[in-house]
């Protein structure tokens, strides 16, 4: 079910986003060749305990066997989403994407960016500068009246012209009092079609967009989200809220 939020509670889920964007911005510093993806998650984690959050990845998932072990995601290169950090270590030329959630007051918000590890190729500069582009497109069209798909389209068109694909089984999804609310938020769908924005909805727009095919497959952790062919992968993403006239990023 979708549920229209209150003005008391998107200032919380502001709130929450909020903390959202300084961990990315404080991680940003620390992207350089040599870095471990574990120290990133600690820096991530006790930023977020110290602005009064928990983090809302650590403990996450269905299978209490393999629940999602770290407070964000880094996934490096050809890793999509949810890898796990541990000792790898950053080298010259790859890109990064920190994905990160933050619970504060009974809310949540959700966030992440693809940084350059030093100089990168030509050619994965372009992916996240397209990707990032995408996520502004989508969000343009978080606004009362339009449908769930012009978000959905407005990411596909603006990839698919440059020549990249968007991932087809991973979404992003509405936001709340839980991490993962309806409705689904595909990156790829026809104009028009789908739920009818109202104000007050809050979502999770999220663009996974491939250097090369958009076929994925998990690894055996579980959890990390591989490409197929092994080129590289982008993932930006914003918390919003639906607005009458311009939608509002909650993730600034």
């Amino acid at each position: 079910m979708v549920t229209i939020k209150t003005e008391k509670e998107i200032a919380l889920i502001r709130e929450s986003s909020q903390i959202v964007g300084d961990v990315l911005r404080l991680l940003e510093k620390q992207i350089y060749p040599g870095m471990a993806t574990q120290d990133l998650d600690g820096l991530a984690e006790d930023f977020i305990r110290s602005s009064g959050g928990i983090p809302a990845f650590k403990g996450y998932g269905n299978d209490r066997r393999n629940l999602f072990p770290a407070s964000i995601c880094v996934s490096i290169d050809n890793e999509v989403v949810h890898g796990i950090p541990g000792k790898r270590v950053l080298k010259e030329g790859e890109i990064v994407s920190l994905d990160v959630g933050v619970l504060k007051n009974g809310f949540f918000g959700d966030g992440a960016y693809t940084f350059p590890v030093g100089k990168v190729s030509e050619g994965k500069a372009r992916l996240m500068r397209v990707t990032q582009e995408s996520l502004d497109k989508g969000v343009e069209q978080a606004i009362e009246g339009n449908y769930l798909h012009d978000i959905s389209f407005a990411v596909q068109h603006h990839v698919e012209a440059a020549g990249f694909s968007v991932v087809r089984d991973l979404v992003g999804h509405g936001i709340g009092k839980e991490l993962h609310e309806d409705p689904p938020v595909p990156n790829y769908g026809k104009a028009k079609t789908g739920l009818k924005l109202k104000e007050g909805m809050t979502l999770a727009i999220e663009p996974m967009v491939n250097f090369g095919a958009y076929d994925v497959h998990t690894a055996r952790d579980g959890w990390t989200i591989l490409t197929t062919d092994s080129e590289p992968s982008a993932h930006f993403e914003h918390t919003v809220a639906v607005r009458k006239n311009k939608a509002e990023v909650l993730t600034q």
